[in-house]
């Protein structure tokens, strides 16, 4: 078995997750502090967002060094102590590794903008075309274009990103080598993980051409060159270590793409994350828009997923909840009147399937969207963007910022609730960003619905890491079509785990398959009472069970 298929990783944002000196910004030792608190809930390892330093126009994707510590997160010895007592606890740290683009602070930007040939070549710097239009038409993913002009010279880089980050040519050896010598210099440090921020999209075209569609992203997605880089990247980081857990994030990818960069012969990555499931509530494909989530679409994915990852050896990081998306439990269910039901269906939903589950900070006591009335209360970029261009498409102030209460990246990003305190025991001084009002009831110390729903977390942990049928099995979906069950089958020598999540707030009736009813059931785990299976199963809302069947 691999070294990580029992394994449940935990996300902190540092920044919300605790803040120690008073400032309003959360920090290493916070983290160090809330430990116990991890170890307690049974996790691994512990992904931290970035905390290098960066002038945080992306809030620290926007690197200006990647072999440093930004002071407002801390000093070498706060990090140095965090993985030591980390290890003590039995957790291991995953670092947030960010190679597709740096911030134009970075000291090889500043050396290419002062006229050094070998830094300008460390990025995609091109001439305006014949017609004097942009080198490509080509749509920054925050919005607005692709390219902006470098310095008083005539060229222009690119920046997929803010305009503050420039994308890294990787086609270049010299800035792969420098980059791989950044992950090894973590790796010395004893860091156990690595998470790749947007990596399949450091592979552009060697010819940049105009995109049919306007918006380019075929140009430098999971081009087959991304992949000889990644397993150059392995070789010459990680994988001769035979331990490290590598996850990459992958935007738009396609499951065959998947599984080639997390089946373990090719000597990519241990997993991938992959987001279409997290898009079922975009109309039109549209992030800034208000729909109902597509329940049907999102049993389709995430089974295509499952499907696809068993039949080609690939290995599926399991996730609703990051720091660019909001709440999954505001998202996916009622947390007014089923907040316990609802985080813990979720959570079964994907701690049962084949894959690697995360959990981010706050879900594991049903933390919510805080439902920010104020434009000015949302501190994101690309939420101000998205204010604009509603308001520049004609939508009213009021309808906008419904769209934000909903979509925006900061609804995760409030600070952890640790306590009913003024802000939640998050910090002395004021919070960067503001805390949710639901504080005083939910939260790290509350002994109501977050205490239970943390339990039950617990007990997920504990069945993933002492069932094989959990890590291992294989898996398969049962009725597709059905409008508001997911249900599916794990298998594993002769066992079979039946698993059925309820995704809405009335009755529901689940007919179990008669080859199922034949074999002897007994009750694994649920949210409502425990049960006996039978052939018509009805449902409460959002209820989760599932059953053992031998």
């Amino acid at each position: 078995m691999s070294n990580f298929h029992d394994k449940v990783i935990y996300q902190a944002y540092p920044k919300s997750f605790k803040d120690t000196n008073g400032n309003g910004v959360g920090d290493l030792n916070g983290v160090r502090e809330k430990l116990a608190y991890l170890e307690d809930l049974g996790v691994d390892m512990l992904w931290l967002n970035p905390f290098y330093k960066s002038p945080q126009n992306d809030n620290g994707y926007d690197v200006a060094d990647y072999k440093s510590i930004d002071p407002m997160f801390g000093d070498w010895d706060d990090l140095d102590a965090l993985i030591r007592e980390a290890k003590a606890h039995g957790i291991d740290l995953m670092l947030d590794m960010v190679l597709n683009h740096t911030s134009t602070d970075h000291e090889w930007f500043q050396k290419a903008l002062a006229g050094d040939k070998k830094y300008q070549d460390f990025y995609i710097l091109r001439d305006l075309q014949e017609d004097g239009s942009l080198p490509t038409n080509w749509e920054s993913k925050f919005g607005g274009k692709a390219w902006s002009k470098f310095g008083d010279t005539d060229k222009y880089y690119l920046h997929l990103y803010d305009v503050t980050q420039a994308d890294l040519n990787w086609r270049n050896p010299e800035v792969r080598e420098e980059l791989y010598k950044v992950v090894n210099f973590w790796l010395e440090k004893g860091v156990k993980g690595f998470r790749f921020d947007v990596i399949n999209v450091i592979g552009k075209d060697e010819q940049l051409k105009d995109a049919e569609d306007g918006v380019g992203k075929s140009h430098y997605t999971d081009t087959p060159i991304v992949h000889d880089f990644i397993q150059e990247l392995n070789k010459e980081t990680f994988g001769p270590y035979g331990d490290i857990v590598t996850v990459g994030e992958m935007s738009s990818t396609t499951v065959e793409n998947g599984i080639k960069y997390s089946n373990p012969d090719r000597e990519e990555l241990s997993m991938i994350f992959s987001f279409h499931h997290l898009k079922v509530d975009y109309k039109d494909g549209e992030k800034w828009t208000l729909q109902p989530f597509d329940f049907i679409e999102l049993k389709r994915i995430l089974n295509e997923w499952q499907e696809g990852m068993v039949e080609g050896g690939g290995w599926n990081a399991l996730f609703w909840n990051n720091h660019d998306q909001p709440r999954a439990n505001s998202r996916f269910g009622d947390v007014v009147n089923y907040p316990f039901e609802t985080s813990t269906m979720l959570a079964q939903t994907i701690h049962l399937l084949r894959g690697t589950p995360y959990i981010y900070q706050g879900e594991e006591i049903g933390m919510t969207n805080p439902g920010f009335e104020e434009l000015d209360q949302y501190v994101d970029i690309e939420t101000h963007n998205a204010y604009r261009e509603m308001k520049e498409k004609g939508l009213s102030h009021d309808e906008a910022m419904e769209i934000i209460q909903f979509k925006s990246r900061d609804n995760s990003r409030t600070p952890m609730q640790w306590n009913d305190s003024k802000h939640a025991g998050f910090t002395e001084g004021t919070p960067w960003l503001q805390v949710a009002d639901n504080h005083t009831t939910i939260n790290v110390e509350s002994r109501g619905d977050s205490t239970r729903i943390r339990d039950y977390y617990k007990q997920l942990i504990k069945l993933r890491k002492s069932m094989p049928i959990i890590q291992e099995g294989a898996y398969e979906m049962l009725e597709l079509e059905h409008p508001s069950i997911f249900a599916y089958v794990r298998e594993q020598d002769g066992e079979k785990l039946l698993v059925l999540s309820h995704f809405y707030g009335e009755e529901a009736t689940f007919t179990v398959p008669d080859n199922l009813l034949e074999l002897e059931a007994s009750y694994l785990i649920g949210n409502g009472k425990e049960r006996s299976l039978d052939k018509s199963f009805q449902m409460g809302p959002y209820e989760t069970v599932a059953f053992l069947l031998k």
